[in-house]
């Protein structure tokens, strides 16, 4: 058992993680679990639903850490080569329901800036009126 205070706070920070970690890899494998089944026993109603989750649920582990994203991504690719070879058609995901363009947050608004106009200086004559 740690005395340092701050290692006290590692502790109980590890232990968070380690739940946070579990759940995620457990609903992660889950989901591959449940889209594997769909595969083998041809049910193609529950096909692009688990395909769904299955995706979901890769992308939520290489946010939280726990996939490298090059691993999760040959995985997706993988899912949709076996689902596409079974000759259903699942339908896209339009760009805005992807996990990279959602933005968190309050949305931006466009505002109007008023076109900066240069200030006009004054020429001074140099020649004199004789």
């Amino acid at each position: 058992m740690p005395v340092i205070k701050s290692a006290k706070k590692r502790v109980r920070q590890s232990r968070k993680a380690a739940v946070r970690n579990a759940r995620t890899r457990r609903s992660m494998r889950e989901a591959l679990k449940t889209l594997q089944a769909a595969l083998d026993g041809g049910d193609v109603k529950k096909l692009a639903p688990a395909q769904k989750a299955a995706q979901s649920a890769l992308d939520q582990a290489v946010k939280k850490g726990l996939m490298h994203k090059n691993k999760a991504a040959r995985k997706k690719k993988q899912l949709a080569g076996r689902v596409k070879a079974t000759g259903v058609k699942v339908p896209k995901t339009s760009p805005a329901q992807t996990s990279k363009e959602v933005s968190v947050g309050k949305p931006k608004t466009a505002t109007k800036k008023s076109p900066v106009t240069p200030k006009k200086t004054a020429k001074k004559s140099t020649s004199q009126a004789k």
